[in-house]
């Protein structure tokens, strides 16, 4: 059982090779989140996580379905998380075993993979070159390969994590800053350049804008966005923008499959 959290496509795409290669079923956090996040597992089967990293931290939807769901007999079996990154993932791996802890569970195999880039609402934050994009997606899919393997065979590892330089400050100063006070859709904004194509509120995972073909977007404001940017990303006129610091940045989302 693998559940997932993916905005542009890029956990998507890890959980769903994970899932190929092992069989393990796979669950959209999202969609579980509407019901009661009860499980029990069944004889041999594993757990797992797979979410991006959103400020050095596990993102706020994924933190708030554990801390929603119980597992019956989460005892003795195997449990493990990856998270997709642009560069480092700070200490957020121990920020989600805490999370697990509460709920009576811990990820023994750890993993995280480099992918393009696609938050873009700060300064010097930008999508990678087209040449850059290719080259992570490559070593990704090399990497993908030795995760199914580990999760397959039950390993407990952590040596594809890159914490970074300072995973402290990284999680629990920047990121403890950005989780709780830049995760808001407030500052989207379409402009006339929108061709009401729907794409935007189709791709939304959460279901945070209302609208469809032949409308203009609206954001809800309920406090369901996560920030993953993936209307932005998949606007194809590139009419949505996060305020004006994303006018003249690029776009990005998984097209490999």
């Amino acid at each position: 059982m693998i559940f997932y959290f993916s905005g542009t496509g890029n956990t998507r795409w890890a959980a769903e090779t994970i899932s190929r290669k092992t069989g393990e079923e796979l669950m959209f956090i999202p969609e579980e989140l509407k019901g009661e996040c009860r499980y029990t597992l069944a004889e041999g089967e594993r757990i797992g996580f797979c979410f991006p990293v959103h400020g050095w931290q596990p993102p706020q939807i994924v933190r708030k379905f554990i801390r929603k769901m119980s597992v019956s007999n989460a005892a003795g079996h195997y449990c493990f998380a990856l998270c997709t990154c642009g560069d480092t993932v700070g200490d957020t791996m121990t920020i989600l075993n805490r999370e697990l802890g509460r709920r009576g569970m811990k990820a023994t195999g750890l993993f995280s993979i480099v992918m393009p880039e696609s938050y873009v609402c700060l300064p010097f934050m930008y999508t990678d070159t087209e040449e850059r994009e290719k080259e992570k997606i490559a070593a990704a899919e090399r990497i993908i390969e030795k995760i199914a393997k580990d999760v397959e065979g039950h390993r407990n590892v952590a040596d594809t994590l890159v914490k970074g330089a300072t995973p402290r400050l990284y999680s629990y100063v920047i990121g403890q800053y950005f989780n709780r006070r830049m995760i808001t859709d407030k500052p989207f904004r379409v402009d006339d350049a929108c061709i009401e194509c729907g794409i935007c509120a189709e791709v939304c995972p959460t279901g945070d804008i209302v609208g469809g073909k032949g409308k203009k977007p609206e954001w809800q404001h309920d406090e369901s966005c996560t920030c993953c940017l993936a209307c932005y990303h998949h606007c194809p006129v590139h009419a949505i923008n996060y305020g004006k610091r994303t006018e003249k940045r690029g776009q990005y989302y998984f097209k490999n499959k």
